[in-house]
């Protein structure tokens, strides 16, 4: 089990995340099914949201804490596309 954030896991995670950085491109525009997309990405905050839980019970929380950072970066996305109407709360999200 997992409590502590160690420098090798913390270098793992910038090294998967510059990769990711380094792969984006910008995809030709497309409609979109607006509603499957807002579904889409709520089912993956929430499955995140129910790993971090799982991660918590089993006393692994750096990974909980990663899947609870990963379910709420979904639903961030989602707001900030358009996908959800979080009332412009700009707290919760980044928005506005």
């Amino acid at each position: 089990m997992s409590s502590t954030i160690t420098k090798e896991k913390l270098e793992k995670y910038f090294s998967v995340t510059e990769k990711a950085l380094k792969k984006v491109k910008f995809a030709k525009e497309q409609k979109i099914d607006w509603k499957k997309s807002a579904e889409d990405f709520l089912d993956m905050a929430q499955r995140y949201f129910q790993d971090a839980k799982h991660f918590y019970k089993e006393g692994d929380i750096v990974t909980a804490f990663a899947a609870l950072n990963y379910a709420h970066g979904w639903l961030d996305a989602g707001a900030r596309l358009g996908l959800f109407d979080v009332d412009h709360d700009n707290n919760l999200f980044t928005v506005d």
